[in-house]
């Protein structure tokens, strides 16, 4: 019995540490401040700097009003909503202080005191400055109040527990803000500033471990996000034609580039809100990115020239109208079924010397064809890319309607053998069947503004 006793008193005592650990104090509520009070410049920094963190996308439903939250978040674990972040008093964020919201910010506590699920990315935004998160709450506080009330999680026990996170913490999470790198020029420090932090495009450049944290040795080295493979931005990118500094850049400012394509999926809205981020951020970003994939070899340097050099070939007997107005001829094997549908559905657009983004993007030069898995060209196959609101931009027909699961597994293992130097891709058909199930939450947006047009349009899907 005296062991006994002592045993439960050691466990009473780790139980008082751990709770003493997750314990956060509430911060005491404040009237919503006046619009006026806030500095014209100050609230202009913010809203660039939201952009960057595409805060617009996770916080605002379907249908829903900006930054009013409710939008579904699947992840591995349960179901998230997102939270409303208007300065409504009730259902927003009325009530929280600066001071309130920069914790939320750094350490991942909301004013009540409750650890917030890491769908929230506080393991980057607590990289941000104070002087910048003054910046987003001043921006945030201006903006139209909305009521409404983000549904409840559906998480299992013990994960809807919050002080669970504590521990998540303990093991993952690491607070403070960037560091400068002094060995680095200001451009690359700031790049990597809002890459790592309000961008925080490790979220769904960096693979995961089971419990949802980013796998540190592996970062940028690829990851899934919402039903989209996220490609690797380190040495291991699979761009047939090496990114710069240039063309990174090209491709954050327009959402598309004329040797590595258009932004689809959860990459388009990304792109759309970089046109609002402060002039030199998209280069800064690129600067830093281009530095994680390091110098290309002389093989892949090599690879990339012949594949801009390249005469685009064509199917036999499909006569193919090209920019110029003269037609080119065919030269594939009329026997491959994906050669085919190839001719059939893709030629016209993908081979008709049309510039990127109002023609199809030869696809020889598409980091999609040489990606380790076909999950991105099958979302696109299947479901197309929607037209941008409001702009002229991309426009892609989907075929979930006229094509098989096997005749999409045809094209796309002509497209793989055809326009890259990759070994085939394996069980892809199954792969189709699972995204046209909806398996695979896939959220299709348009480029240049936050709509979509997805197989499943209520849910994004997240690591938490």
């Amino acid at each position: 019995m005296r062991y006994l006793a002592g045993a439960v008193g050691i466990l009473a005592i780790v139980f008082l540490c751990c709770l003493a650990y997750a314990w956060r104090s509430e911060i005491a509520p404040i009237e919503p401040p006046a619009v006026a009070s806030f500095d014209a410049a100050l609230v202009q920094k913010g809203a660039a700097l939201a952009a960057v963190g595409n805060c617009n996308v996770c916080h605002t439903k379907q249908g829903g009003e900006v930054f009013a939250g409710g939008l579904e978040l699947p992840t591995p674990f349960g179901t998230i909503y997102s939270t409303n972040i208007t300065p409504d008093p009730d259902t927003g964020i009325g009530r929280w202080s600066e001071e309130a919201f920069a914790r939320s910010m750094r350490e991942g506590v909301d004013r009540e005191g409750r650890h917030l699920y890491p769908a929230f990315p506080y393991d980057h935004f607590t990289k941000v400055t104070d002087d910048d998160n003054r910046a987003l709450y001043a921006y945030l506080m201006t903006r139209k109040p909305v009521k409404a009330e983000a549904p409840a999680n559906e998480l299992p026990f013990p994960l809807n527990v919050r002080m669970v996170l504590a521990g998540w913490k303990l093991l993952f999470f690491k607070p403070g803000a960037y560091e400068p790198d002094e060995t680095q020029t200001a451009e690359w420090n700031r790049g990597a500033y809002l890459a790592e932090g309000l961008g925080h495009c490790g979220a769904c450049h960096t693979p995961r471990n089971l419990l949802g944290a980013e796998k540190q040795d592996e970062r940028y080295a690829g990851g899934e996000a919402e039903g989209w493979l996220a490609y690797a931005l380190n040495a291991a990118s699979p761009a047939p034609v090496p990114w710069t500094v240039e063309t990174l850049t090209a491709y954050l400012t327009t959402g598309y580039e004329e040797h590595h394509g258009v932004a689809r999926g959860p990459m388009a809205p990304v792109t759309a809100n970089m046109k609002s981020a402060a002039e030199g951020d998209a280069r800064a970003i690129a600067t830093y990115i281009a530095s994680v994939m390091g110098e290309p070899s002389p093989e892949r340097t090599s690879r990339g020239g012949r594949a801009m050099q390249q005469p685009t070939q064509h199917p036999p007997g499909v006569e193919v109208q090209a920019a110029g107005g003269q037609t080119l001829p065919g030269q594939f094997d009329a026997n491959d079924p994906g050669a085919a549908i190839y001719a059939t559905a893709c030629a016209s657009c993908h081979d008709a010397g049309r510039p990127v983004p109002y023609g199809g993007l030869p696809l020889r030069l598409s980091s999609a064809t040489y990606g380790p898995t076909p999950m991105n060209p099958i979302n696109v196959i299947l479901y197309g890319l929607p037209a941008p609101e409001g702009e002229r931009g991309p426009i892609m027909p989907g075929f979930a309607g006229a094509l098989t699961d096997t005749q999409v597994a045809q094209l796309l293992a002509y497209i793989r053998k055809t326009f890259s130097d990759q070994p085939e891709w394996k069980d892809t058909e199954a792969l189709v069947a699972k995204i046209r199930a909806g398996e695979h939450d896939t959220q299709l947006r348009s480029l240049g503004s936050g709509s979509s047009a997805p197989a499943n349009p209520t849910k994004r899907e997240t690591s938490w």
